[in-house]
């Protein structure tokens, strides 16, 4: 039977990365975000044929709820919905906001999609999206930074309280990734090289690189990982 995937976050970015790699694999997906330019466009990109894109704001809780009510079957949700505000996360509405988006957004849609996960045949997995900041303090971005340490601890806590329901749940840990999101520091000659410098492999990575690792913790391959957090930085946190 085909796996059905859920990802949010799913129309730009990692996310769109991740939602492509997992349908080049055969899998059914919808990806799901915000309403607006990012899935409008999507919707008119080649690159999504075939991906089922459907608006979703992860920190309305109503309207997740509602969504998944009209689901029928998830074997892997992928939360990758996040925001970011550089120095404007020092403003407390801010910093809630992203707090709410990154770390609430995720335990919502596992909350919410836990029961179908439970039910997949094949063994549901979750992959959240945690950081390199879930590891290192991010002066420009506390909230941020605090957002991907919840999510963090949030993958180690459901992994160990849903193992007894047949959920694995695990997190990759993306760092310095090739995205819109970091494209102002990609065309920064100065800062871009500091950031290559301090990256062993030399490289900005980019969504196909995070999605490889995703789709193998929501494979049978890794059936007995859960709780685990997988960087996917190029050696950046080996430093």
């Amino acid at each position: 039977m085909t796996r059905q995937i859920l990802v949010s976050g799913g129309t730009s970015g990692i996310g769109a990365g991740i939602a492509q790699a997992f349908r080049d694999a055969g899998d059914a997906v919808t990806a799901v975000g915000l309403a607006g330019p990012d899935l409008d466009a999507a919707a008119k990109d080649p690159a999504f044929r075939g991906i089922d894109l459907k608006p979703l704001d992860v920190s309305d809780q109503a309207a997740v709820d509602a969504f998944a009510a009209s689901l029928t079957q998830v074997d892997v949700l992928v939360n990758c919905a996040g925001m970011i505000r550089r120095m404007a996360e020092y403003e407390m509405p801010t910093f809630l906001k992203v707090l709410d988006v990154n770390l609430g957004g995720t335990m919502r849609l596992c909350l919410a999609c836990k029961d179908l996960l439970a039910q997949s045949g094949r063994g549901g997995a979750i992959v959240n999206t945690a950081s390199m900041l879930s590891f290192f303090g991010g002066p420009a971005v506390p909230a941020y930074s605090a957002s991907k340490g919840g999510v963090m601890q949030l993958t180690k806590s459901l992994a160990v309280a849903w193992a007894k329901d047949g959920i694995r749940v695990n997190a990759v840990a993306p760092g310095w990734i090739a995205t819109p999101l970091t494209q102002a520091l990609q065309d920064d000659a100065a800062r871009s090289q500091v950031i290559l410098d301090r990256t062993p492999m030399a490289r900005w990575g980019t969504p196909a690189d995070v999605a490889k690792a995703v789709l193998f913790l929501a494979s049978d391959q890794a059936d007995f990982i859960t709780g685990a957090i997988l960087p996917v930085d190029g050696g950046y946190a080996a430093m």
